[in-house]
């Protein structure tokens, strides 16, 4: 006869639990406190007499007033960013430099800062028992190194960054003991390559605090207690195999049996010991292993099965009946692996959408250890269309674990380090972490990948055996040899996943793909799934309201200088519109960038950088959500997931401005990622102009749509001569099973659109002034008829321009951020060679014949490509430009490319772009016939006047050339994508 037993669900994982059983003591609370600054701590014996300072913990020492006020001579831990401020004006450095009021712009800063060893401790009492029980300390997360005495014991000190600390204490005896615990913060590794910049140690986004955070507990077991289980399913036969550990507190041999059964979905647990294994544990304990067969098929979680979880009960029978030790740990349900280029989960491709995520916590200066804090970030990153996260250089607590699994969520830890491996200690230091992180996470099942590192060096000759043998061992994820990174090894080496900036002649990110366009041709010689490495990084201006919202620990100093410097130069007032506009020539970058990524066949996805801002390394913002994960107002989580989700039609459309006469002819397909491959599906597509007017729509025939990319649903053909022009269109495209609901009502999951303009063809008769309107690229002749009182179209030639202070425009916005990319001191004179975007005054009458919305959009881009903006930097701020460029936030400048004043009697039109008498396109042609109308109206009545001498001095043709610009040098270990990819090796 089977016993049955009723139990609750509770984890009771040993060592590495989320929630605290009846037998364990909770820690938290007041602890005594000393910080030791001069390293006195270990030879006067700090942990054999009682502290006098106050802390509370779990919490960080910074938080609460203790450490260093920062200063200009902070020793911040990184080696990233910080270069560019250093060569800055004195005034502006002195501004930001006066004690208790200093300001970097490289990073978000604590309220204190401090190296170096700190001391917690209080008392703790163990409960008079009449039998001796082992005891363990548990840490959920210490920052860095931590080692404990009680009373006057020590114990071997502990330096994991990914996982808890754990301490065996052994049997305690009753009564009062002094529990000492001393953490240092400071680097336990030898310093090289970017090892002060991984997440989990940098200043970067405030992670070298002190102290110790999450759960804190005293925990006790019987004499004989199971722990450490991994659970591995096996599908091709619908058994579990389970590796643990029986330990052992006696003196003698037992011999336990121990009893173990499966259970799906539910969180009240009939214990039926199904299987039964009778273990021989010598003292000190002895792994175990044994086999279990599910009665039925086993639950097959991911994104669209959250809810399909499978559990172990595991218990240690007593007369081999009664479960005298009862524990359950998760089995991790569902089953990764790899086919050639394709990544799959239960057998089914998967299309990775990632965002990266560095760990900052702003309001807390250490990541959240509760749930719900990780339900609400997963469910904003859902809510845009990701499926997954990766972590760089630092490895989340159990609660994202958790978190992610309710939801349906992969994850990417990585092993802490972005590190160099060429020295053994760092690779001793990745072998243990590695080994600790299966141990506290192995049996998640959102937990599907596993990188050792962040773009590492000295990894090709060790990472990717790293890689293999891991895999190995516990093959219930894939491991990749590196993040980042394009060599060879990484993908030939054993590794069975990469995510890499490009690979071989071909890129995987940036603008080479975009229009239409893919990256195959990186992939040709790839035989395992590849990712596309930090994806985007397009920045946007700062929203300056978001200052409000750092109310805890990190303080925004840096956006305090980007503020001030809009201020001083003029700006400011402009600022929620450039943050906008800016914002929304991000979006269009991103749409790009992740349609690309779903066009090309092959790739297993991204990982964006990031879909949040970043608040280090210069200060990259280059998220459509701030640094608090809310959106900036300018990107809707509908909008963005149009582009971004499992199922989306995609069109390849390689140009974005059309002549009447030219040829519309656009090839659509769709990506399918979704929970099922569908039989009928059916596309149907519209164009509609700006007032929402449909001027043609249709559908395709119904057809197979299986999973994966790259599904032809044939070509969209429009006759661009029916449509009033110029104008501004939105081509809409839809998919999902027939029949389809009708064209004004589609699930927002299946339809995507894009804009595109539509122009006259150019006419060079259109096109000429009348004698009252002087068009001219010489400013003499211009200053003369202005003068004179006339009218004038200046177009001034970018030799006249001075090259310092008239930066030229691009057709992508900043990437990453100035600070870093133009990477000082290896250029003593930074390029800004990338602006963020334009501001258009869209109801200004010069536009009137240039369809645009206020943001810089596509028709836009080939206009203003290498054409430099005029610095109006000192006019009046009364003197607003028709057409902003918007400068980036470190420099703030006034940026003008299209521009009205008065000079003395005359009337003056300014426009950066130059205008061709002939050859012209037709979008160049629209905007010349635009401003020229305006200019032969009666509105043309300038109100702002410049002075002559202000106006000389901007467009004086003999002016000097500034010194020419170095050309820019990246550091290798941080190329944004625009250097040649390395040699191929033989």
């Amino acid at each position: 006869m089977r016993i049955f037993f009723l139990i609750t669900l509770c984890w009771t994982v040993w060592g590495y639990s989320p929630t605290a059983r009846a037998s364990d003591i909770s820690l938290a609370g007041t602890w005594r406190f000393a910080l030791d600054r001069q390293d006195q701590g270990l030879p006067e014996k700090w942990y054999a007499r009682d502290l006098t300072n106050q802390i509370t913990l779990p919490g960080i020492l910074q938080a609460q007033g203790w450490g260093d006020d920062i200063t200009t001579n902070t020793p911040w831990v990184l080696g990233l960013g910080d270069a560019w401020w250093k060569i800055q004006s004195p005034a502006l450095r002195e501004h930001f430099s006066q004690p208790g009021q200093v300001k970097v712009p490289f990073l978000s800063q604590p309220p204190k800062h401090y190296l170096g060893a700190a001391w917690y401790q209080r008392d703790l009492v163990v409960p008079n028992d009449s039998s001796p029980q082992p005891f363990s300390l548990y840490l959920e997360r210490v920052h860095w190194q931590s080692q404990v005495w009680l009373d006057d014991r020590a114990y071997p000190p502990q330096d994991a960054l990914g996982a808890p600390h754990v301490t065996d204490l052994g049997p305690l005896s009753p009564g009062k003991h002094r529990l000492t615990i001393r953490v240092d913060n400071r680097t336990q590794l030898p310093v090289a390559g970017h090892l002060l910049d991984s997440h989990s140690l940098s200043d970067a986004l405030g992670a070298s605090w002190n102290g110790i955070v999450g759960q804190m507990e005293l925990r006790s077991t019987p004499l004989v207690w199971l722990h450490d289980f991994q659970n591995f399913p096996h599908y091709s036969n619908q058994t579990v195999e389970v590796h643990g550990y029986i330990g052992n507190a006696t003196t003698e041999t037992n011999s336990v049996t121990v009893g173990l059964n499966l259970a799906v979905n539910t969180a009240d647990l009939l214990f039926v010991p199904a299987t039964q294994i009778t273990v021989p544990v010598p003292p000190g304990g002895t792994e175990f292993a044994a086999t279990i067969a599910s009665d039925a098929p086993l639950p097959q979680w991911d994104e669209f099965h959250p809810a399909a979880r499978l559990w172990l009960t595991a218990a240690i029978l007593k007369n081999q009946t009664t479960p005298e030790t009862l524990s359950v740990f998760e089995v991790p349900a569902r089953e990764v692996t790899a086919q050639d280029k394709d990544l799959l989960i239960n057998g089914r491709p998967v299309n990775l959408r990632f965002t990266h995520f560095g760990g900052d916590f702003p309001l807390t200066g250490y990541p959240a250890m509760d749930t719900n804090e990780w339900r609400r970030i997963i469910r904003i990153c859902q809510a845009y269309g990701l499926n997954g996260m990766r972590f760089h250089s630092w490895c989340p607590p159990e609660a994202a674990f958790v978190a992610a699994d309710e939801l349906g969520f992969y994850l990417q830890p990585e092993c802490s380090l972005w590190g160099d491996f060429g020295n053994a200690p760092t690779r001793a230091w990745l072998e243990a972490e590695t080994d600790r992180v299966l141990a506290a996470f192995g049996n998640h099942s959102s937990f599907i990948l596993l990188s050792p590192s962040n773009e590492p060096k000295g990894y090709t000759s060790y990472l990717p055996g790293w890689a293999a043998r891991q895999y190995q061992r516990d093959p219930r994820r894939l491991y990749a040899a590196a993040t980042g990174w394009s060599d060879r090894s990484q993908v030939e080496g054993g590794a069975q996943y990469a995510a890499l900036v490009r690979y071989g002649d071909g890129q995987l990110r940036n603008s080479s793909g975009w229009f239409g366009r893919d990256y195959r041709a990186a992939l040709t010689s790839v035989h395992i799934p590849v990712m596309s490495h930090e994806v985007g990084q397009w920045c946007a201006y700062p929203d300056f309201s978001v200052m409000h919202q750092f109310t805890g620990y990190l303080q925004p100093g840096n956006y305090e200088i980007f503020k001030y410097i809009a201020a001083q130069n003029g700006v400011l007032g402009m600022g929620a519109r450039f943050a906008w506009a800016s914002g929304r020539f991000q979006l269009a970058c991103y749409k790009e960038e992740i349609e690309a990524n779903l066009r090309t066949p092959g790739l297993a996805g991204f990982q964006l950088l990031d879909l949040h801002d970043y608040l280090g390394q210069g200060t990259a913002l280059i998220g459509v959500l701030d640094a608090f994960w809310q959106a900036k107002g300018y990107a809707s989580a509908r909008e963005f997931s149009a582009f971004c989700s499992p199922v989306v039609p995609l069109a390849r459309l390689s140009q974005r401005t059309f002549a009447t006469s030219d040829p519309f002819l656009v090839p659509v397909e769709a990506a399918n990622y979704g929970p099922r491959a569908l039989t009928n599906a059916q596309m149907s597509w519209r164009i509609r102009d700006q007032a929402g007017k449909i001027w043609c729509e249709s559908a395709t025939a119904p057809q197979a749509l299986p999973w994966g990319k790259g599904h032809s649903f044939g070509s969209i053909t429009v006759d661009l001569s029916h449509l009033p022009a110029p104008g501004e269109y939105r081509l809409e495209v839809s998919v999902g099973p027939q029949p389809l609901k009708s064209l004004g009502a589609l699930p927002p999951s299946a339809i995507n659109t894009w804009n595109f303009w539509v122009y006259p063809p150019a006419s060079p008769a259109a096109l000429s002034p009348t004698d009252d309107v002087l068009v001219t690229t010489q400013w003499p002749e211009a200053e003369a008829r202005l003068a004179a009182g006339g009218k004038v179209f200046f177009q001034p030639a970018a030799s006249a321009l001075d090259a310092s202070r008239c930066p030229p425009l691009k057709t992508v916005p900043v990437f990453w951020n100035i600070q870093m990319t133009v990477r000082p001191p290896q250029n003593p004179q930074p390029r800004f060679d990338a602006m963020l975007g334009l501001y258009c005054e869209t109801n200004h009458p010069a536009l009137a014949g240039f369809p645009t919305e206020p943001n810089c959009d596509w028709e836009w881009t080939p206009l203003i490509n290498d054409v430099r903006a005029i610095n109006l930097t000192g006019t009046s701020e009364k003197l607003k430009p028709i057409v902003w460029a918007i400068d980036d936030w470190n420099r703030n400048w006034k940026l003008g490319v299209i521009f009205e004043c008065q000079v003395g009697p005359g009337r003056l039109l300014v426009s950066a772009i130059p205008f061709p008498a002939a050859g012209t396109t037709p979008g160049k042609a629209a905007l010349q016939q635009s401003l020229l109308t305006y200019l032969h109206s009666p509105r043309f009545q300038p109100s702002v006047a410049l002075e002559a001498a202000q106006a000389r001095q901007i467009f004086n043709p003999a002016a000097v050339p500034s010194e020419p610009e170095r050309h820019r040098v990246f550091d290798p270990d941080l190329n944004d994508g625009s250097l040649p990819a390395p040699a191929r090796r033989p």
